[in-house]
């Protein structure tokens, strides 16, 4: 299971502002374009990134995630 807030550098009663400033700061350090000497490792990571910035800035599926651990990403 992965943990989101880990993934973000994040505490768990973070602001929605917190999460934005550090998926900002983590995408432009792992976004593959900036890392061409390692992009299979910046790819991954920027994907990782990017999927724990999709649960944790929406309240449902933060919500969800929080309960259980894990989030339906169809939702």
């Amino acid at each position: 299971m992965k943990d989101y807030y880990n993934i973000l550098n994040l505490d768990r009663n973070c602001s929605i502002e917190d999460i934005k400033k550090s998926y900002k700061k983590l995408a432009i350090k792992w976004h593959p374009d900036k890392n061409p000497n390692d992009k299979e490792t910046a790819t991954q990571k920027f994907q990782e990134i990017s999927e724990a910035y999709a649960v944790l800035s929406n309240s449902s599926k933060r919500q969800e995630y929080d309960l259980t651990g894990k989030c339906n990403q169809g939702s």
